[in-house]
């Protein structure tokens, strides 16, 4: 990763900002004084202009003071300055910008009338007795404050030095570099955030912390959120709607600083025209919220909304659902559609008799969430000026995307994507997981598909959510700034640029990891059953798929678990002080609290699988499973009074609510003797007389391993040995208390000569024996021309074929850093259709004849629109193609299966008749279909969760 240094800042060239402030004085030659050792800037505020433009001229003056500790006066006169001037506002609305544009000293044509856009420049003599001015000149109020706090940015204020406590750099110098910066049109015009399922967070943390007086969610945090928003060139928000938060609109202030800082208020999918019935609606005073029986009642509700809301910029979500986020009430569908149709009528109607506006003009937005999706497709008529907002499914996929005739919308579309999500299957509120690769290649998606008139997410609580809706946030502003090759190190640049370029390869192994055990299970799903309907229930807990018994599955998580939490701690002790609160809430808490959890319901499955060996160890991993408890309780109020008590509320890890609850674990009873107990690597049983290790294989030297463990209180003495010399035993005798592993592995010099050998080992404890088998294959394996069978089993990343062939205008995606071998590959982009028989090529050799199953691990990706499915095929030699699709219903047990595990796994059996070269074939039919991983099984797969790894792969 290639850095330049700014003066001020280590900026990742990825993530360089366009505009550039020094603080070095030999670079500043010829560029503009913001602040020296004896002065600093002044910023001129026309007092004409918006409020907004006030608002972040007064942040930016605080921003300046922070780092060099001199404030820039704001003024609304020009008169008796002669020092460097900073002018902000809005075109037509400053009256010394105005007349530098027609002075043409001041070229502003590229950015006139346009959405959201603004010019930085340097102009010398702007005035009588000013030398030079640094100009932020906006299309409009929002492009005038996305300039400001550009500057902000660039000097080096971050967007999160509040809401994650990135420190302020201090200097005495700052000195803008560039002569003209020119920002792009947005790339998404309406961008922004949804705060959900408040209860456990934000909620409670603004009513104890910032808006005590109110005890609730109030004007002075959503000043904090819009000052956020501002600073990530976001410009709406869909306020909190739980019924534990009082309605947005029904406490004073919250409008009026919306309007201050120039925020547009949306609503989510379930709240018509602003309207929150969660929180407004009375069931004594008002019935039911029923439009067939009462629909008097909400159009009038809806109408007292309309004339108390018109005067501000808002935008209106057309919709009818029941109460909250409950599907419709009303009968049939076909009721439902009629109904819904007369909504849609009724609050359009509204709208032009209250807001002085044509209709056309007012911002609206359809999102056809769950039940509302198949009424669309039912027929319903949509008027041609609404934006369209297409959902995901709550876990990262989006469900439709606009064809070829929607995408020609007035309105256009858009997309309403989630990064935290309460309900059915399983809630994801606590940690932010979502691996980036995953959010752009679906926002790569819809931007392809026309999908850019409206982004929204959910990021619950924001915290600790930064992350991804930074990213969301910044893809939306300039989504062209992104790729497939360069967004795996979006989020590792971007902290490497906070934190330090020593800990950057630190930090790229620690994301790599926590994204890729987050993507195949979150840690909110470790209890692994369905919690929605028992939400805290967890007598339900059951043992996961992941296996400490084959491929070292379950081991191997909770060790990388505890590499990168070292590696995070190690930053964490190494950083000042000033560092370790923003490290802390970014990176540490998360990766150790994944970790933790990770470790306290597999550590309980591990001992209620011990119980039934009857080992002496069980009763240490039950007291061990309540260490891992509290320590995740301990730290997450370390969390909570970070710096005094600010975040004192916002932070809830599972197993504490409503109340505190242990997974079910089991104590023995343990006799007072020895008695000794072999588990063998893979072994079904741990009881027969004789075991064999998995197989051992020249090239892959791979190491396996057998456990001594004691049934008893009194310490076991073993030995291991074994009659043949190529065996290598990493320990052959010992005394535990409780178990001990031993590693197996083989001396290959020894074996010269020959294809294979069998062996033995034999473990005795005195009194009784056990033997176990060792067989060692001298094959080569590895063949960067083929694939091989081990094991019973071909394990294949889908990114590392032999043959491509991309017909039309199909190419087949390398994606880093998704899925089971943490790289995917797309079977051509969604965009295009023309590519009839394209396809990628897998040699495999194999030594197994017969049946055999290939199991192909897809993304559950829905098809792009209602003209596609999910079609891909896969084909063995020239034996007939097998085509699958994945169209399975939402909210179906297979599809909830699918979501929880981020794969939807097909299974194509094929009849080989002799061993030897094979090919393996993945054709693309519908194109944006995503493979992550591919087995093929000839007789030796065991149960696991994700199965054997794919040799030479680090995953």
């Amino acid at each position: 990763m290639k850095y330049i240094f700014l003066g001020i800042l280590l900026i990742p060239q990825f993530l360089l900002a366009q505009v550039q402030v020094t603080s070095q004085t030999a670079k500043a030659e010829k560029a503009f004084t913001i602040a020296h050792s004896n002065a600093v800037a002044s910023i001129y505020v026309d007092i004409d202009d918006y409020s907004v433009v006030d608002k972040s001229a007064t942040l930016l003056s605080a921003d300046i003071e922070s780092i060099t500790g001199k404030k820039p006066p704001l003024v609304s006169s020009l008169k008796h300055l002669k020092n460097n001037v900073i002018i902000v506002g809005t075109v037509g609305k400053n009256q010394i910008i105005d007349k530098l544009i027609n002075k043409n000293k001041l070229d502003v044509n590229e950015i006139e009338g346009q959405w959201e856009r603004f010019i930085i420049q340097v102009v010398d003599k702007p005035a009588k007795g000013i030398e030079k001015a640094l100009v932020i000149a906006g299309s409009d109020k929002r492009g005038t404050a996305y300039g400001i706090f550009s500057l902000s940015e660039a000097i080096g204020v971050s967007p999160w030095y509040w809401w994650a406590d990135v420190p302020i750099k201090e200097s005495r110098e700052l000195y803008f570099k560039n002569e003209r910066y020119v920002s792009k049109k947005p790339s998404v015009k309406y961008r922004g955030i949804f705060l959900n399922d408040e209860d456990w967070g934000l909620h409670p943390w603004a009513a104890k912390n910032i808006d005590p007086k109110l005890g609730d969610i109030g004007p002075n945090t959503y000043e904090r959120v819009f000052e956020l928003l501002l600073r990530l060139k976001a410009n709406m928000v869909a306020p909190a709607m739980h019924e534990c938060t009082k309605a947005f609109f029904t406490v004073p202030g919250n409008m009026q600083m919306a309007d201050d800082y120039g925020i547009l208020i949306t609503t989510s999918h379930c709240e018509p025209l602003l309207y929150n019935n969660a929180s407004e609606w009375s069931k004594k005073e008002q019935g039911e919220w029923n439009y067939k029986t009462n629909r008097n009642e909400i159009v009038n509700a809806l109408e007292n909304r309309v004339k108390q809301a018109a005067e501000n910029d808002n935008i209106y979500t057309i919709a009818l659902r029941g109460m909250h986020d409950e599907g419709m009430k009303g009968g049939s569908d076909d009721d439902k559609l009629n109904m819904l149709t007369e909504a849609i009528k009724d609050q359009r109607t509204l709208l032009s008799k209250h807001i002085d506006k044509p209709l056309s003009e007012i911002p609206q937005i359809f999102v056809p969430y769950k039940e509302v999706l198949g009424l669309y497709e039912k027929g319903l008529d949509v008027p041609e000026d609404i934006t369209i907002v297409w959902p995901d499914d709550n876990y990262g996929y989006i469900k439709k995307l606009g064809n070829s005739e929607e995408q020609k919308r007035k309105g256009g579309t858009g997309v309403y994507y989630h990064i935290s999500y309460l309900g059915w299957p399983n809630d994801y509120l606590w940690l932010n997981t979502t691996p980036p690769t995953l959010m752009y290649a679906e926002m790569h998606k819809a931007y392809s598909l026309g999908a850019d008139k409206y982004w929204l997410v959910n990021v619950g609580d924001i915290k600790p959510g930064e992350m991804g809706m930074q990213l969301f946030l910044d893809m939306a502003w300039d989504f062209e700034k992104f790729s497939f090759e360069n967004i795996n190190q979006y989020q590792t640049s971007y902290l490497t640029s906070i934190f330090g370029e020593k800990y950057q390869k630190d930090i790229e192994i620690i994301f790599d990891k926590y994204y890729y055990h987050g993507f195949t299970r979150k840690p909110e799903y470790m209890t692994w059953d369905w919690r929605w309907n028992s939400l805290f229930a967890h007598e339900k807990v059951k043992d996961t798929d992941l296996s400490f018994i084959n491929y070292n599955e379950a081991d191997k998580r909770l060790n990388d678990y505890n590499t990168i939490s070292e590696k995070a701690k190690v930053i964490l002790n190494q950083l000042p002080e000033n560092l370790k609160p923003s490290f802390f809430e970014l990176i540490y808490y998360p990766v150790k609290a994944a970790s933790l959890y990770n470790h306290e319901m597999l550590i309980a499955q591990k001992n209620r699988w011990y119980a039934t060996q009857n080992r002496a160890l069980t009763n240490v991993l039950a007291t061990d499973v309540k260490l891992y408890h509290d320590s995740l309780a301990t730290l997450t109020a370390e969390y909570n009074n970070l710096l005094g008590g600010k975040w004192n509320g916002m932070m809830t890890a599972p197993g504490f609510l409503p109340t505190e609850q242990l997974p079910p674990t089991q104590y023995i009873e343990i006799p007072q003797t020895s008695e000794m107990g072999i588990f063998v690597e893979g072994s079904v049983s741990n009881e027969t007389s004789k075991h064999c290790l998995p197989e051992f294989y020249n090239s892959l030297n791979n190491i396996h391993y057998f456990d001594i463990y004691n049934k008893g209180s009194v310490p076991l003495k073993w030995k291991a040995t074994s009659n043949d010399n190529w065996i290598n035993i990493n320990k052959k005798e010992g005394e535990t208390s409780t178990e001990d592993r031993i590693t197996v592995s083989i001396n290959w010099e020894l074996l010269k000569g020959k294809s294979s050998s069998e062996g033995e080992i034999n473990v005795s404890d005195g009194e009784t024996s056990k033997k176990i088998k060792v067989l060692a294959s001298n094959d080569k394996l590895i063949n960067k021309e083929q694939y091989t069978e081990y094991n019973g089993t071909i394990s294949i990343c889908p990114t590392e074929y032999q043959r491509k062939t991309e017909n039309g205008n199909i190419k087949f995606q390398a994606i880093k850093g998704l899925g089971y071998t943490s790289s995917c590959l797309q079977l051509g982009n969604a965009k295009y259709d023309n590519g009839d028989d394209s396809f990628v090529e897998y040699d495999f050799h194999t030594t197994s004849t017969g049946e055999v199953t290939i199991y192909t691990y897809m993304l559950p990706l829905f098809s792009k629109d209602k003209s596609h499915s999910t079609k891909y095929g896969v084909q063995i030699d020239n034996k007939e193609k097998v085509i699958h699709h994945n169209d399975v219903k939402e909210y179906s047990k297979e599809w909830a299966n699918n979501v929880l595990r981020n794969s939807a796994i097909d299974k194509t059996i094929v009849n080989i008749d002799k061993a030897g070269l094979h090919t393996l074939k993945i054709f693309s039919v519908d194109p944006g279909m995503i493979i992550h991983k591919i087995i093929i099984d000839t007789g030796g797969l065991k149960d696991s969760y994700i199965g054997p790894k794919t040799i030479n792969k680090k995953f």
